[in-house]
């Protein structure tokens, strides 16, 4: 398969041992030049104890990109409305520091005695308020889908639905493994997916050969052979329709805790060679 490796990005998920530097360094020696960041590293923060200038001067001098601050959540719980809207202005004011042109956003994935029909209509009017809020900053919203059986916007098709509905240009996150659990078909892809509305796609791997309702975040590594969730095929299809987007790695398993910069560097380029071979 053909894919230019400018296509690429980590998501800094994979590097949870690893400071920023590192991790950009990594990155650059892996011939990448795009890099998600995250607000749920060790440090608790998005940019650990650096500056913005700090951050920027690193980000320049690797040659990187930030593609993504991951994320947002829980978005479409409207009882957390007034903390989620500073947390969201710190976020964007962030990004916009940074050059980075996007915000994850994440739905309520915890036990939740709302209705179906009220879970929808919260997350459709939490989409219009956040598309409000996102347009002061230039920032572009992606909303992903958890595929958790517990989680309060499951569907890729409900989530593209509801921001239809309410007008949005935000745009989705289509992450194979939730797309797996929540038991949406790699073929015919086209069926469920248009790619013109994906802003992103986050890739991993999962060898644990459970029923889907039994697998956690734990489970998930970087590109195997022995991927259940199909994810390579997920490309594949994506790529069939069209799809000119980036692909973002995003393993979660606490087995990455102790990775080295050498074990980081070996799993993304592993991870790249399968998919275009």
């Amino acid at each position: 398969m053909k894919i230019d490796k400018n296509r690429f990005c980590i998501n800094r998920k994979i590097a949870p041992g690893l400071s920023i530097e590192d991790f950009f360094k990594v990155v650059q020696k892996c011939g990448l030049n795009k890099v998600e960041i995250r607000n749920d590293m060790p440090s608790g923060k998005i940019l650990d104890d650096l500056t913005v200038d700090q951050f920027n001067a690193l980000t320049k001098k690797y040659g990187l990109e930030v593609v993504t601050i991951n994320a947002l959540y829980p978005f479409n719980l409207p009882s957390a409305r007034a903390d989620l809207t500073k947390k969201a202005e710190e976020m964007l004011d962030i990004a916009k520091k940074v050059n980075c042109k996007a915000i994850i956003m994440c739905p309520y994935n915890e036990t939740d005695t709302r209705s179906f029909g009220e879970r929808e209509v919260d997350t459709a009017n939490s989409i219009k308020y956040f598309t409000e809020l996102f347009a002061k900053y230039g920032i572009q919203g992606l909303v992903e889908p958890l595929g958790f059986p517990i989680s309060s916007l499951r569907s890729y098709n409900l989530a593209s639905k509801l921001i239809d509905t309410v007008k949005s240009p935000f745009k989705l996150v289509l992450d194979t493994f939730h797309h797996h659990l929540a038991c949406l078909p790699v073929e015919p892809f086209d069926l469920t997916v248009d790619v013109n509305k994906i802003g992103l796609v986050h890739l991993s791997a999962v060898e644990d050969t459970r029923p889907v309702e039994q697998l956690t975040d734990e489970e998930r590594l970087m590109m195997s052979p022995k991927d259940v969730l199909k994810s390579k095929e997920q490309v594949v299809q994506l790529e069939k329709l069209g799809y000119k987007g980036i692909y973002a790695f995003e393993p979660f398993s606490s087995t990455l805790d102790s990775w080295t910069a050498s074990d980081v560097e070996k799993a993304i380029n592993d991870s790249i060679n399968s998919i275009l071979n």
